[in-house]
């Protein structure tokens, strides 16, 4: 399979021109005859490349604007024949066959015209044919022919052929390999497309793709590998479309905290800045500015904000600034950043600081995967959230204030975010306790209340399922909570009531549930 391969002839048909002509030139000025097709021959021959069109080369035309232009034998016959196949050359010769050596393809812009926004049958026509049939022969006859579908890899193939004359077996597979790559991500779009046209969720065969964004210098843990990839279609503010603008490359857990930082700080309208330590929320607040936001959220659990993720959903300005800059933290992400915010954070050395661009009322409605040994689960994102407090069931005896009701509806946005079993303590627009990842709800609401720094009495708790016995009411009520907000759906639902009323505690039930494993 090794053998080296004579190169007499190339086929190069791009829609992404970016240094074609160059290389074209290269190929020229070795003795290597040059087909081409549309636009890109029309290049060529524009930066004085001479250049046989495809349709003079086949005898046989353009066709059907153009959507039958290279599906032809003496297009496919020489990219597919087998150059030591004895019985393949002598058919090729008897059809007058030429062997095609290089093939240079890549396709209809179909993610671009896509992204941008288009009519169902401009995306239709952006569906390449002939461009994935040619690049999957040439990968498949990557013995006899060199395939080249990324315009970075023009250099790594013109230097070889400037040293050797040929192209080495290695990277001939390795560009087959990327090939297959594409053509993989491509059809993914493609049936995406459709799934979502036609309103299918879960597909009869899911296929997830995405463009590496980056390799990590390890995962979760310093003995795994990682990589960083972006989905295709998202056009919600995230992590994945985030440009960094200072600081040392982001981790995998970096990547895990922030995206946990952004999806919270997301649900709020009001300024709000949140701060997480292994995805959970040590702080979280609202106010009148960004130093407000974050002097309140900082106040909750300033020994476990050291070393966290910081999110705004407003720009952050210098006040803020100077504030954040006395903290240890791994990254701030936020809209934007003022130049005087830029260069006051920037003094420090490795802080990462992530732009993420408006965090608009759009969001995403591609599925949450997470894989398991020997599959993977696929659901919707919980996106769901209780827009009136007021319009829930109150079954206690006593009702919410509206201050409670504030309260309340901020506790609930917030613990939907917490690992469950998840207990959050809050006041109105500032966090003031959390129980995460704890097995016993009642053990969740017992560190809740006891890992809190500022007062729990008087405030109100959120809890992100029911509750299976009274324990959790009578643990609040300990602590002094004055109002509760649950799901409700327990077999003890009317135990859990009379507990509250016992207690003199409010409670709503919204009927939602937010269990986060």
């Amino acid at each position: 399979m090794q053998n080296d391969i004579k190169i007499q002839r190339a086929l190069i048909s791009v829609s992404d021109k970016a240094g074609v002509a160059d290389f074209a030139r290269f190929l020229n000025a070795n003795s290597i005859e040059i087909l081409s097709t549309g636009g890109t021959a029309r290049l060529l021959q524009e930066s004085q490349v001479p250049v046989i069109e495809v349709g003079e080369y086949t005898g046989t035309r353009e066709m059907l604007d153009g959507r039958v232009k290279t599906l032809h034998p003496k297009v496919h016959g020489g990219i597919l024949g087998m150059r030591n196949s004895a019985d393949h050359c002598q058919q090729m010769k008897e059809a007058g066959i030429e062997t095609i050596d290089i093939v240079v393809v890549n396709l209809y812009p179909f993610e671009q015209t896509v992204k941008k926004g288009c009519s169902y049958e401009e995306a239709v026509e952006n569906i390449d044919i002939g461009g994935p049939t040619m690049l999957r022969s040439a990968a498949k006859n990557h013995r006899d022919v060199v395939v080249i579908v990324d315009p970075c890899d023009y250099k790594r193939v013109q230097d070889e052929i400037e040293k050797t004359g040929t192209v080495s077996w290695e990277t001939r597979r390795d560009l087959a390999r990327k090939v297959f790559l594409h053509t993989a991500h491509y059809d993914a779009m493609i049936s995406d497309y459709f799934n979502q046209q036609l309103d299918v969720e879960f597909p009869e065969t899911f296929t997830l793709s995405g463009r590496k964004l980056q390799d990590l210098r390890y995962g979760e843990n310093p003995h795994q590998n990682a990589a960083f990839y972006g989905d295709t279609f998202t056009r919600e503010a995230s992590v994945a479309s985030a440009r960094q603008l200072h600081g040392k490359a982001l981790s995998y857990n970096n990547i895990i905290d922030a995206d946990a930082a952004l999806e919270l700080v997301k649900e709020f309208d009001e300024t709000a800045v949140v701060i997480i330590k292994h995805t959970n929320p040590c702080g979280t607040a609202t106010g009148s500015s960004v130093l407000e936001a974050y002097h309140k959220a900082l106040s909750t659990d300033p020994l476990s904000a050291f070393g966290g993720v910081i999110a705004i959903n407003k720009a952050v300005d210098q006040a803020a600034a100077e504030e954040m800059a006395k903290l240890f933290v791994e990254i701030i992400i936020a809209p934007s950043f003022s130049e005087e915010a830029l260069s006051t954070l920037t003094r420090k050395k490795n802080i990462r600081l992530l732009e993420c661009g408006a965090l608009k009322d759009y969001q995403d409605q591609a599925k949450f995967v997470r894989k398991v040994t020997g599959g993977f689960v696929v659901q919707d994102r919980d996106l769901g959230m209780v827009k009136d407090m007021a319009q829930c069931t109150v079954p206690t005896a006593k009702k919410p204030t509206e201050e409670e009701y504030r309260a309340l509806a901020f506790a609930w946005r917030v613990c939907k975010h917490v690992k469950s079993n998840a207990i959050v303590y809050a006041r109105d627009g500032q966090l003031v306790g959390v129980g995460a990842g704890q097995m016993s709800r009642v053990d969740s609401s017992r560190i809740g209340a006891e890992r809190a720094q500022l007062a729990v009495e008087g405030t109100v708790m959120a809890s992100d399922a029911f509750f299976p016995f009274r324990d959790g009411i009578d643990a609040a009520a300990k602590v002094g909570v004055t109002a509760i907000v649950q799901p409700g759906g327990s077999v003890r639902d009317e135990e859990i009531i009379e507990a509250c009323n016992e207690h003199g505690i409010a409670m709503i039930l919204t009927g939602m549930r937010h269990f986060r494993h």
